[in-house]
């Protein structure tokens, strides 16, 4: 895996706001990703990762009526080890708990919406590669459009998750898509690491994006760190900054 560390600025030169590639980029639409009656499942490793990744694709795809599945592989407890004021019990409730705001905010109708947590042990997931596949295969079905992170993004997590939907994806006939989140954030140095050529961008206009941030801004407890114990925010500056680009894209 590769190492990864984000200048909280916002300012230096990564991939997201410096490298040329990102200019040339073929446009997708959201029909092309999600065949019209096609059912779409965006599995996310953490509470969080369905806006950063998929918020602007989230709110495209409830337009238009397509069914919905989100999987939410962990409840995101283990975020803050050792903080008295983020413990592992309050985070397993309040996570979950921003999450729903998140998606209220995106404009998802709740009611209908289906929502399955997992209730795996986040920076745990590495070694349950073959528990995670099942799990999500259980939920899926052919002619499904999945949607999770990277399989190379940096994060053991998202490559874990990503490994495992890819996986499920395939055993029950399902079409499987990567949307890289950490990359973004490498130098830009490591430009010649991305998959360009797999890369698809997704257009968004400016009330979906202004939507989207501030679901962003739904996860408090992910908003600022604790240096006193050596945590950094989960959602830094530049994490929220770049919620702010008029697309999002997917390796297809």
């Amino acid at each position: 895996m590769k190492s990864l560390s984000i200048n909280e600025t916002g300012l230096s030169a990564q991939i997201w706001n410096s490298a040329a590639q990102l200019d040339n980029i073929s446009v997708i639409n959201t029909q092309s990703l999600v065949p019209p009656g096609a059912r779409a499942v965006i599995i996310a490793p953490h509470p969080g990762d369905e806006v950063v990744t998929c918020g602007g694709l989230l709110q495209l795809l409830s337009s238009l009526d397509h069914p919905l599945l989100l999987l939410s592989i962990t409840d995101g407890s283990a975020s803050h080890p050792g903080s008295r004021q983020w413990s592992e019990k309050r985070l397993s409730v309040f996570r979950p708990q921003e999450s729903v705001e998140a998606l209220r905010r995106l404009g998802l109708p709740m009611h209908s919406l289906k929502w399955v947590r997992g209730g795996f042990t986040d920076n745990a997931l590495l070694n349950q590669q073959a528990q995670l596949t099942e799990f999500i295969s259980r939920y899926l079905r052919p002619g499904d459009v999945v949607f999770s992170t990277w399989r190379n993004d940096s994060n053991d997590d998202h490559e874990a998750v990503g490994c495992a939907s890819y996986e499920a994806a395939r055993q029950v006939g399902a079409t499987y898509y990567d949307v890289p989140v950490w990359a973004w954030h490498w130098p830009e140095r490591d430009h010649a690491l991305i998959p360009w050529e797999r890369a698809r961008k997704l257009r968004l206009d400016t009330w979906t994006v202004a939507r989207k941030s501030h679901a962003t801004h739904a996860y408090a407890s992910q908003l600022k760190g604790e240096p006193a114990i050596g945590i950094a925010p989960m959602l830094p500056p530049v994490i929220l900054e770049r919620m702010r680009l008029p697309y999002e894209i997917v390796f297809i």
